[in-house]
């Protein structure tokens, strides 16, 4: 009975009696030899071959091939220390095998690196052969969980992609030559060589080389330009001749005006003198280019001719009144004066041209130039400071003496007169002509009329590079206005209209 009080089954009875009983051995070392060595022994008569008289049977311990290391020597056989057998021959070591398949115990027979175990004994338990592991290396961050087979190549970098072609770069186009007519250049440099001499008190006074200008309204196409003559350019004297573009007003009846003026030659103040020529004609058209636009556009030629004179002869009174406050004389201090006034009407192609002075009105047409304001004969000396008119000039005689009346007494000149008789007051010019598609209208002051008139080459080249319909660029147009000749030296100042 348990300590519970239950009853034990037989068997249990029968087993705590076996366990407790005082009459069996008790357990202790045993007498039999237990060292490593017999153990050894033991485990090998197990495991060798059937029974060979007793005798102990060799071991062959196979290494396993490094595939990261050199093949190394075959490791020696281990036998026991008790019994002496003749060991097996061993075979001579072959080619290392490859790295991605290493040998293992249960290679194909004949091969080089290890041989093969002895066969069991009939009636013996098979031995289950020993699970090999493959040799572990260290991984590389770059290679996959199988491990590295091989060498392993990695594929370049794709090369930069090429840069474009890049195009050859153009020729820069030719720039604008001033060119000569004749046979030979001017004596003159064509470029500046010396600025003109300046003061303190008189920098309002000074005037660039070169002015250039250009609008396009309507259907003509203005150019203009003032450009300083080599003689000048040489000795370091000032432009004389002025050039002035305005317009007054606004959508069609706007009005365009070109004045040109140039200064008498040898007068230290010329350039002023053309300076105020223009401003001061410029402000007469500008305080009246309403009713100047009004006649132009409709025709009204008698009304122009009268209010345009009278705007001139203010714009001399004024001069002559400038030259009294300088203590000049009027000739020292006045300049020949030419302008244009153009419609920005379309429909309106009526060009409108008055002055006096020194200049010119050329007009190209089927490719030859007209001169629609030639040159008056020069007028003979009388004693009167107005021109002939009229019969006047009817009433002298074949010596050239003035008469009075039909009495054929020649009056003796004055006694309180001195010297030669003053030169004749310049005609007023005025011209309004109706301009055709394809014209080209030459607005120019003396130095560049001079030269249109006595050099029959200047002008044919000039018409021969203004045929096209095509009005030139500013450059060009400088360029064409600056054709040196030799014997022209002057100041260029001229203003073109092309039509459409």
């Amino acid at each position: 009975m348990s300590q519970q009080g239950e009853k034990p089954a037989a068997d249990e009875d029968d087993w705590w009696r076996k366990l407790y009983d005082d009459t069996a051995r008790d357990t202790g070392p045993s007498s039999a030899a237990d060292s490593l060595d017999d153990r050894f022994d033991s485990a090998s008569d197990a495991l060798g071959p059937g029974d060979t008289g007793g005798a102990d049977h060799p071991v062959t311990v196979v290494p396993l091939p490094d595939p990261r290391l050199p093949e190394a020597a075959p490791l020696p056989q281990r036998r026991s220390p008790r019994h002496a057998a003749p060991t097996r021959p061993e075979r001579a070591p072959g080619p290392p095998p490859p790295a991605s398949a290493p040998e293992t115990p249960a290679s194909a027979p004949g091969s080089p690196t290890a041989a093969a175990p002895p066969a069991p004994p009939p009636g013996a338990p098979p031995v289950p052969p020993v699970p090999l592991r493959p040799p572990t290396a260290e991984r590389a961050p770059w290679e996959t969980p199988a491990g590295q087979r091989g060498p392993r190549t990695f594929a370049a970098p794709p090369p930069p992609p090429a840069p474009p072609a890049v195009p050859d770069a153009p020729e820069p186009p030719a720039r604008p030559v001033v060119g000569h007519v004749g046979d030979r250049p001017p004596t003159y440099d064509a470029e500046p060589a010396a600025l003109p001499p300046s003061g303190p008190d008189d920098l309002d006074g000074t005037v660039p080389d070169t002015v250039l200008d250009g609008a396009r309204y309507g259907t003509f196409t203005l150019r203009a330009a003032s450009v300083r003559g080599d003689s000048a350019r040489f000795r370091g004297e000032p432009r004389r001749d002025a050039l002035l573009t305005a317009r007054f007003g606004a959508g069609d009846a706007a009005l365009v005006l070109v004045a040109v003026a140039g200064g008498a030659r040898g007068a230290d103040g010329a350039h002023l003198a053309a300076a105020d020529a223009c401003r001061w004609i410029g402000g007469a058209v500008a305080r009246s280019h309403a009713r100047l636009s009004d006649d132009i556009r409709a025709g009204r030629r008698g009304d122009l001719k009268s209010g345009l004179h009278r705007l001139t002869d203010r714009t001399y009174g004024k001069l002559r009144s400038r030259a009294a406050e300088l203590g000049l004389d009027p000739s020292a201090y006045t300049a020949g004066l030419g302008c244009l006034l153009l419609s920005a009407d379309p429909d309106c192609r009526t060009r409108v041209f008055f002055g006096t002075g020194r200049g010119g009105l050329f007009r190209l047409r089927d490719g030859a130039w007209q001169d629609l304001d030639p040159v008056l004969p020069a007028m003979p000396h009388t004693d009167s400071a107005l021109p002939a008119s009229g019969d006047a000039a009817e009433e002298e005689g074949p010596a050239g003496d003035r008469l009075t009346m039909d009495l054929q007494i020649t009056t003796p000149p004055p006694p309180y007169e001195e010297g030669p008789p003053p030169q004749p007051a310049e005609p007023f010019h005025f011209r309004a002509s109706v301009a055709r598609p394809g014209d080209t209208l030459l607005l120019c002051g003396g130095g560049m009329a001079e030269p249109m008139r006595g050099e029959p080459a200047l002008a044919a080249e000039l018409a021969r590079r203004w045929a096209s319909e095509v009005p030139p660029g500013l450059p060009a147009y400088l360029a064409d206005i600056q054709l040196r000749t030799k014997g022209y030296a002057d100041d260029r100042t001229c203003a073109a209209v092309w039509e459409a």
